[in-house]
Order: C-alpha cells, then sequence, then structure tokens
C-alpha cells in the first residue's frame, strides 16, 4: 500500500483568521505598513494544503511543505477576516500539488500553488536530527 493511496484529486479545506498586528508586515520589519503579512498569507495557505489531505495519510506520516508560488495581489488590514483554501491538483507518489486562493470577504487576496511532500515523521526527525521537546507537566 502506498502512503497516498487514501488521497484523492480534488480535496479541499479551508482555514480562517483574523488579522492581528502580529499578522502584520509592520510587525515583522520596521517602517512597514500594518497590513497582513505575505508570509502569514503563505502559512495560511499551508496550513489549508496540510489540512485537506491529513486525516487520509497513515498514522506517523505527515505532509510538509517544499514549494510555494504565490501572488499576494491586495493588502488587508487588521481586523479582517481571511480564508485561506486549498485544492489538490495533482498527486504522485511522493508529494501533493495544491491549488491554493486567499479571500478578504469576496475580494481576492492571493493565490497559486503549493507542493506538500509525505514524510514518516520519525524517519524525517531522525535523519534531520531533530529531537522532541519535552513537554512540561502543568
Amino acid at each position: 500500500m502506498d502512503v497516498l493511496d487514501n488521497v484523492a484529486i480534488g480535496m479541499t479545506a479551508e482555514t480562517t483568521t483574523t488579522v492581528s498586528p502580529e499578522m502584520t508586515v509592520g510587525h515583522f520589519v520596521a517602517d512597514m505598513p500594518q497590513v497582513y503579512a505575505t508570509a502569514m498569507m503563505i502559512l495560511h495557505m499551508e496550513m489549508a494544503s496540510g489540512a485537506a489531505i491529513a486525516s487520509h495519510l497513515p498514522e506517523g506520516f505527515v505532509s510538509v511543505g517544499m514549494d510555494v508560488k504565490v501572488r499576494h495581489l491586495a493588502a488587508t488590514p487588521v481586523g479582517r477576516t481571511v480564508r485561506a483554501s486549498a485544492r489538490d491538483l495533482e498527486i504522485d507518489r511522493k508529494s501533493v500539488l495544491f491549488e491554493v486562493e486567499a479571500w478578504d470577504g469576496n475580494r481576492k487576496i492571493g493565490d497559486g500553488t503549493h507542493r506538500r511532500g509525505i514524510v514518516n515523521v520519525a524517519e524525517f526527525e531522525k535523519r534531520c536530527g531533530v529531537k522532541r521537546l519535552a513537554m512540561s507537566p502543568d
């Protein structure tokens, strides 16, 4: 059985977020406007893409971002709600390509494609030398 056997073309997901001051380019770069940062838009597009297929992957496997081709079309001020959507377009042996969009109400503010690779978490962490952080008992 292949890890992508349960993933089908056309799977979708969305995320919504309200733009906060911490999500603005001005928060990260001095003297820049307090509008939704391109990096945050891409993050929300990636989150939607991952969510579209996460429950269809075998236990111990996740998808990780590996390629982004996105246009940021319009500025979005603090307080507005952004909806990011993803739909998978193509599946190969080890990755899935998504069409992604971001919307501020009825206005499209971003679009493009995003590819996610499929990895076995334990093998990936071992190969990359990643150590899991111990959770503190609260």
